[in-house]
């Protein structure tokens, strides 16, 4: 045991001395006589394909590359910028193993937010892109570089002289029309023009039939980078060279999702299938690709914004019903909690929600943390040892990610919650607003403490599960049988965890709720309910595969001398 301890040590120490010792530092674009705020963002990857900035997978650490980030506050355009005191994921650069490496490094610009409620805050704006800073246009860059880091090695200078280019809008077609407003709401908020946009699905025969009127079904989910999704109105393309799907362990998947795109068109184009208008809604902001679809404290009137400005626009346009007998919302994961918050925070607005692999609806298990229990969100402490709570697992329930991890590769990507990443969005939209104007943490980023005052925040205005059982003498009426909650029993960020809890819950309340909660066994995420087929391909079916639970609750709900007739042609 003496000499394996002090060959560790030999090991430790050798190891150190081999520590990458260069020093590397990024010049600003010159261009402009306006200071600069945002982050530095420095990529080191052993490999050089793709890019290094293209490598950066926040969801998946494995696969993911070294990660530097220093934040910049009124920098003269030119200024260079000595990566001294830069936060580092795994580890500072100082410790960076020596080799050889390609490096590459953006600089995610902030701008300057006078928000209604006084707060002046620096944020990244989006751009287009849904908030992802390796993709933001406008946002400049340097070439990657081939080098090798460690003692003795020369410094490493890197310059700022690329601007990543504008996003190249989505034609309208017959079936899909893109619509965007600017929000009232969201501009009295946030102090700038701001808008809200959508990609609306139209029904076949919409011009043909100018007197109908139409349902109207909401998919929510992440930025709808590629408009309406599943969705392709031509045959496939023959000579497609077929991928690997690392996600779904299949061969070939960019053609299966060509073919099933396109077998949606068919289905939606069909004699006979129900004529409704589907919507997938941009709504990306300063902290995420989405705002959840809810009011809060740090991202504005989001919730009020969509339901009461933009989809009565939408139906306006498109002549939908504009009742709440005809309106459903459904999606998957981020778009599976939204769909639920959606119903149960505009109860009369909606006639159902189909709520798929859901983030953390129930905050006993926000993914592997009891906010109501644990002190720590990072490590379960016992009398001799801490684990580390995994994040992440793949199908054979091995770690994939850790907490840890997760939330460390966040603050060098962004502080105050700038990263655009998941956990640093739940923080800005469950969370209050700090004494800064940023988002007040649930726990440090650094420790994992947890701060007991905000978890008391979080349950009152966002635990989905005890919103519904404390109002539930006022929403029995208004929710009864319209909560439809589908998840894998292994899902892959534990959401499974926190639908076992609300199961419970909901099941006790009286009146009896009336809603449905189904598993699929051994599936991962996103399962949505389909136990037919696998999610690579049930995924792909938002849009039609509802349908039959859809009509079967208008049938049983609408009004008398409701519209039932015009949209069945």
């Amino acid at each position: 045991m003496k000499t394996r301890h002090g060959l560790g040590l030999l090991v430790a120490f050798l190891t150190a001395s081999a520590a990458a010792a260069s020093d590397v530092s990024v010049t600003l674009p010159s261009a402009g006589a306006a200071p600069l705020d945002g982050r530095v963002i420095l990529i080191v990857s052993p490999q050089p394909d793709p890019e290094p900035r293209l490598q950066v997978q926040l969801e998946a650490p494995l696969r993911t590359p070294y990660l530097f980030g220093q934040t910049v506050t009124a920098a003269p355009p030119g200024t260079r910028v000595a990566l001294t005191t830069a936060d580092g994921w795994p580890v500072p650069l100082s410790a960076l193993p020596a080799g050889d490496y390609t490096v590459q490094a953006v600089f995610n610009r902030y701008e300057t937010y006078h928000r209604a409620d006084g707060s002046v805050v620096k944020l990244p704006p989006d751009m287009g892109e849904g908030q992802h800073w390796n993709q933001k246009p406008g946002n400049p860059y340097s070439r990657p570089v081939r080098v090798h880091l460690g003692p003795g090695a020369p410094a490493i200078a890197l310059t700022l002289d690329q601007v990543i280019a504008p996003i190249k809008p989505i034609p309208d077609t017959a079936f899909v029309r893109h619509v965007r407003i600017q929000s009232a709401l969201l501009t009295r908020f946030w102090g700038r023009p701001t808008y809200l946009g959508a990609y609306v699905l139209l029904p076949a025969g919409f011009a043909e039939h100018p007197q109908a009127r139409y349902p109207l079904m909401v998919n929510h989910g992440h930025f709808p980078a590629e408009g309406i999704s599943a969705w392709r109105e031509t045959p496939p393309d023959e000579k497609l060279k077929p991928d690997y799907s690392e996600r779904f362990h299949l061969a070939g998947y960019n053609r299966i999702e060509q073919q099933e795109s396109y077998a949606n068109y068919r289905r939606w184009t069909a004699p006979g299938f129900p004529r409704f208008l589907a919507v997938e809604i941009e709504h990306a902001n300063p902290y995420y690709d989405d705002s959840y679809a809810v009011n809060s404290a740090n991202l504005g009137p989001y919730g009020d914004a969509i339901n009461k400005e933009l989809i009565p626009e939408i139906e306006r346009r498109f002549r939908g019903i504009g009742q709440g007998w005809a309106r459903f919302t459904y999606g998957g994961s981020t778009g599976g909690w939204e769909a639920m918050a959606t119903q149960i925070f505009y109860p009369d607005m909606y006639n159902g929600a189909f709520v798929a692999c859901p983030d953390p609806i129930d905050f006993h298990a926000y993914t592997t943390i009891n906010l109501y229990a644990d002190r720590n969100a990072f490590a379960e402490q016992g009398k001799a040892v801490a684990i580390d709570r995994p994040a992440m697992r793949d199908y054979l329930g091995q770690t994939l990610a850790t907490q840890r991890d997760e939330n460390h590769m966040e603050l060098v990507l962004g502080d105050h919650s700038r990263s655009g990443g998941q956990y640093d969005i739940w923080q800005a939209v469950f969370g209050p607003e700090g004494a800064d104007g940023y988002p007040r943490p649930i726990f440090d980023k650094q420790t994992g403490v947890i701060d007991p005052a905000v978890v008391a925040y979080w349950r009152d205005h966002f635990d989905l599960t005890h919103i519904v059982q404390r109002d539930w003498r006022t929403l029995a009426p208004k929710l009864t049988g319209k909560l439809h909650v589908y998840v894998g029993s292994a899902d892959s960020y534990f959401l499974t965890d926190a639908v076992y809890y609300a199961q419970d819950t909901l099941a006790s309340l009286k009146p009896d709720w009336g809603g449905e909660v189904d598993y699929g066994e051994r599936a991962e995420h996103c399962w949505n309910g389909d136990h037919t087929l696998a999610n690579a391909y049930s995924r792909l079916h938002y849009n039609w595969m509802y349908l039959p639970k859809i009509m079967a609750r208008i049938a049983a709900t609408a009004p008398k001398r409701a519209d039932l007739t015009s949209w069945r042609y």
